[in-house]
């Protein structure tokens, strides 16, 4: 049977939450890549990864969305290894450690990076996350099916299982990603590419995720992993932060359980994904004969920069803020620590149970 059917045999597992924020109350300085830490700060990032165990989650992420050799420089095998040790101590047995592979950063339909250099680079952060032993690879908060594709042939080259999880953002409905994808089309391609499971994560907010996951689940027969994030971002001072409550974000658990959600969790926020969306929009001659529906991208736009909402945060303003692209390390935060909300989580799963 496949790992993941087993560990979902006993009910639906509750993931865990934002990590760049969360390392930002530790004393993550904006601008610096939370990746680092586990090399520099390994006891602060173990501290984190603790309080989600503690708060429920039976699913623990690594601190290696970054840790690709586009996305950054350094001992890289080092920095992922180092994640999967320290998320293990974190889970002490009580949680699974699935480790998160992000996107590239760069455009390979723009011309920006090869489809040789993605895949290498993907191979390479697969290969040290696996023996390490973590116990899947995440491959998360993808926009663009044919980067995806590559990550998750990277991963499995390690025998582990894989999943991959989409950010729908943009278009009229907001149920596609940046580079026009729907759920349908998502679904077909990942599980043609041989992923284990399927998703969603980040997004405009937990509301929408449920008919995201019921269209994921309609569309394949795999595993629908869920982990929206707490709304849209606005500005306070020099924070950007999330407006949704831990009350409200654990109200939609009985929707996304009764959607088809496998893997419910919470928070991503999306400050890389500010700074891909300027890029996008700043190429269109260059694009212009390429595949891509820049719609859903300038619809989104619109709708998450609103010209009559001063207090709203702007793509301007939000790419000042961004961290060197970590979606997961928006400055700021949720109201209520993210561990408060995957508390919240595992108290309405036991209240629909």
């Amino acid at each position: 049977m496949n790992p993941l059917r087993e560990w979902l045999a006993g009910g639906l597992p509750i993931a865990d939450g934002a990590w760049g924020t969360e390392l930002q109350a530790r004393g993550l300085e904006p601008g610096a890549a939370p990746d680092i830490w586990n090399l520099t700060h390994p006891d602060r990032v173990e501290a984190m990864a603790r309080a989600y165990v503690e708060a429920g989650s039976q699913v623990t992420l690594t601190n290696t969305f970054r840790a690709n050799a586009i996305a950054m420089k350094g001992d890289l095998d080092a920095v992922n290894r180092a994640s999967v040790e320290i998320s293990q101590r974190a889970a002490a047995g009580r949680a699974l450690v699935f480790a998160s592979i992000g996107p590239t950063g760069k455009l390979p339909m723009a011309g920006e990076i090869t489809a040789e250099q993605a895949h290498a680079a993907f191979d390479a952060q697969a290969a040290s996350l696996a023996a390490a032993g973590a116990d899947a690879l995440l491959v998360e908060t993808m926009s663009d099916i044919e980067e995806a594709r590559l990550a998750v042939a990277a991963a499995k080259n390690t025998g582990l299982p894989v999943i991959v999880s989409f950010a729908f953002d943009s278009g009229k409905n907001k149920d596609r990603t940046m580079m026009g994808a729907t759920p349908e089309a998502v679904a077909a391609a990942m599980v043609e590419s041989g992923a284990d499971a399927v998703g969603a994560n980040c997004g405009v907010g937990v509301e929408y995720a449920a008919a995201i996951c019921r269209r994921l689940r309609a569309s394949c027969g795999v595993p629908i992993w869920i982990k929206p994030n707490a709304g849209l971002p606005a500005i306070e001072g020099t924070a950007v932060r999330y407006g949704a409550t831990a009350a409200f974000f654990a109200s939609h658990y009985s929707a996304l359980r009764d959607a088809g959600a496998s893997f419910p969790g919470g928070i991503s926020h999306g400050t890389l994904r500010v700074a891909l969306w300027r890029r996008l929009l700043s190429l269109p001659r260059r694009l212009s004969s390429r595949r891509m529906d820049r719609e859903p991208l300038q619809q989104h736009v619109s709708a998450r920069v609103p010209r009559r909402q001063p207090k709203r945060l702007r793509h301007e303003q939000l790419a000042q803020c961004r961290l060197k692209g970590d979606e997961k390390s928006g400055p700021g935060g949720c109201c209520g620590s993210a561990p408060d909300f995957i508390r919240a989580l595992v108290n309405a799963r036991c209240a629909a149970s």
